[in-house]
């Protein structure tokens, strides 16, 4: 395909509030409630025709931007302030550019303007990443074709050179048409910090009592998971606790099951990770678990993961970087660091999982040892699951993170017609179960299929009505 130009004619911001039916501790937060923003964008062609496209994400506290002075009140300020920034650069320029060429464009600008107001980039590329997806929306819907043909026949008209130099001469046109997009992902189960384990985990009048499962052992029987992610905290005798009572939950089914262990930055530097992996490798009741460990996602405060060598922890397990992900440069320095992984998120930016897919395919095809990993930012049944679901099925993920289907209670808090609208549309990702459609997790997998429609994976739309306007 040829990459169009367009203008980038108007961008409105609409929010929506969540509320967890469970608690979800992350590193130094526990969630119970969230905001969701949404992002609606029209686009013009230079022969006339316009077209809408919407983007989702919440507006996390404490992942962006983890200093405890600020309120989640705050954190979420400083996500609009993200998205203020990236709206005035996109509409202001007048420019027609490709979808890729808009972003390149304000790239270098959104990171100083918001550094100007202490956003650190991680929050400034907030902005972008949801208008990106939401005109990248409206394309596929001006030229009637779904993301995976969009991306795939670039037309978004990337070239990665523009924002990496480091992929210099890489051909991204043949790298886009080599994807060949998943129709089903395992789903990879979040286990929180306070998610108990078993029943005896809970008092009888803590249970939510909604019918859907609230312990771990629930969950595995509910939903038939083989993939898990596991937090840990930062503190090694309590850790290793916690594990154990996970192994021991785990461990009943003969049944495979791999994990990710993430460390949320709770660790000082990768000797203490080294510490906390040598204490359980020694413990026999962990030995399974260990053995199924994957990978380790972002032990290290991203104050110091790229200031020092991880060698030592990488010979001990595959180390990835997700929070540290902050910027364009930030995986290549990794990886001379001895990383050997990064987090596609699509917060982060649709055309950086790109960017960094691409640098995946160079180190792997040079014979290095490199991967990406699925992650989740609690992302809302709706357009937000499934644009960030594409994306990881059309970069070839055969796992991803899911946790916003089991903290929050599926679409029970959205109209009836909505709901009825994405279950009509997407019968193979959703189902009507407990009073509320909610994702359709059968033997751990997400069937995906039905987001190859027009559009970037939705062929059903948010009341943007019962929206209040941001």
């Amino acid at each position: 395909m040829t990459a169009p130009v367009f203008r980038v004619a108007e961008i409105g911001f609409l929010e929506r509030d969540v509320a967890l039916r469970l608690p979800f501790r992350f590193g130094v937060v526990t969630l119970t409630r969230a905001t969701q923003a949404f992002v609606r964008a029209r686009i013009t062609l230079p022969d006339g025709r316009d077209g809408w496209g919407a983007a989702a994400e919440l507006l996390a506290p404490k992942w962006f931007d983890k200093n405890l002075a600020l309120s989640d009140r705050d954190n979420e300020d400083q996500l609009r302030a993200a998205l203020g920034e990236a709206r005035a650069r996109y509409i202001e320029d007048a420019t027609a550019r490709t979808a890729f060429g808009h972003c390149t464009a304000h790239y270098a600008t959104q990171i100083a303007r918001c550094g100007a107001r202490e956003l650190n980039p991680l929050v400034a590329s907030y902005g972008p990443a949801l208008i990106d997806r939401a005109v990248l929306d409206a394309l596929c819907r001006v030229f009637g074709v779904s993301a995976y043909r969009a991306l795939g026949g670039n037309l978004a008209g990337i070239a990665p050179a523009a924002l990496a130099p480091d992929l210099a001469g890489f051909d991204m046109d043949r790298f886009l048409a080599s994807r060949t997009p998943r129709a089903e992902i395992a789903a990879r189960h979040t286990v929180g910090l306070v998610d108990p384990i078993t029943a005896s985990d809970q008092a009888p009048s803590a249970r939510v009592a909604d019918g859907l499962p609230e312990t771990l052992e629930e969950v595995v029987a509910c939903y038939g998971h083989r993939w898990f992610k596991l937090k840990v905290g930062g503190d090694i005798d309590q850790d290793i606790a916690r594990l154990g009572a996970i192994a021991s939950a785990l461990d009943r089914s003969a049944a495979p099951y791999r994990a990710s262990l993430d460390g949320n930055e709770q660790y000082d530097g990768a000797d203490a990770v080294v510490a906390l992996w040598r204490r359980m490798a020694a413990i026999p009741a962990l030995r399974r678990l260990c053995a199924s460990i994957a990978f380790i996602e972002q032990p290290i405060n991203r104050k110091t993961a790229l200031a020092r060598d991880v060698g030592a922890l990488a010979a001990l397990k595959p180390v990835i970087i997700d929070e540290s992900d902050a910027d364009l440069d930030a995986f290549p320095r990794a990886l001379a660091l001895g990383y050997s992984g990064v987090s596609s998120k699509a917060c982060k930016g649709l055309y950086k999982s790109l960017i960094n897919a691409a640098r995946c395919a160079r180190q792997i095809a040079a014979g290095e040892r490199c991967f990406m990993s699925g992650e989740d930012l609690t992302t809302q049944a709706g357009l937000a699951v499934q644009q960030d679901l594409a994306l990881v099925a059309f970069l070839g993920l055969d796992h991803v993170e899911r946790n916003g289907h089991h903290y929050v209670n599926g679409m029970a808090g959205l109209p009836a017609d909505e709901q009825a609208g994405f279950l009509a549309a997407h019968p193979d990702l959703y189902e009507r179960r407990h009073g509320a459609v909610r994702l359709r997790i059968a033997d751990g997998m997400l069937a995906i299929g039905s987001l190859a429609c027009p559009g970037f994976a939705a062929a059903a739309a948010p009341d943007w009505k019962t929206m209040r306007a941001a």
